[in-house]
């Protein structure tokens, strides 16, 4: 029996970044969360790799940090306790990639999530943190009201994008229930 490709939209997410980061790229994770993505990146980009690690929230970090020295990675990342529109005071250099996971913490204080304004700013940054061919992934839960709003904000900014400089996609699942999360990636071309 084939394996199923489209399943959630964490794994796709995770086949647009593996077919994009290798060994010696420098990534961002601009919400740790738990810890998974963070791992993910971390192994993708190998001992000459460099993976940034965001969250606002200490647990998110201290979960980070246990999935990475769990996994003996953790000195291929730099964590970092700030909202991701403060991404340029930390990331001096060009990137290949940043990945968002957005919403609120999973088993964590639901009212404590990402937000319109402090998203679009980091993905600003991000896009002139990108190298050429450079990728963000958004993946975006919008399944409660801030989500919501996240969503539209979001998708209101990337539409205005110059094609000329940008190519954006949007991976949406449209046959599910309860709001299931959707994908919007975005290449730079210069």
């Amino acid at each position: 029996m084939a394996r199923k490709y489209f399943t959630k939209a964490t794994d796709i997410a995770k086949k647009i970044i593996e077919a994009r980061v290798k060994e010696g790229d420098v990534v961002i994770d601009a919400t740790t969360g738990n810890g998974y993505d963070t791992v993910f990146l971390a192994k993708l980009v190998g001992k000459t790799g460099k993976v940034y690690g965001f969250d606002i929230q200490s647990k998110a970090i201290e979960n980070t940090q246990a999935k990475l020295r769990d996994s003996i990675l953790l000195d291929r990342v730099t964590l970092i306790k700030d909202s991701h529109e403060n991404i340029d005071n930390y990331v001096k250099e060009k990137v290949d990639l940043v990945i968002f996971n957005l919403g609120y913490l999973p088993g964590g204080n639901h009212e404590i999530t990402t937000k319109p304004d402090s998203t679009i700013e980091a993905i600003k940054k991000s896009l002139d943190l990108l190298k050429e061919n450079g990728i963000i992934v958004l993946v975006i839960y919008h399944g409660h009201e801030m989500g919501k709003l996240e969503k539209n904000s979001i998708e209101r900014f990337v539409r205005e994008l110059n094609q000329k400089k940008y190519t954006v996609i949007k991976f949406e699942f449209i046959n599910q229930v309860n709001n299931p999360p959707l994908i919007i990636a975005i290449e730079k071309s210069l």
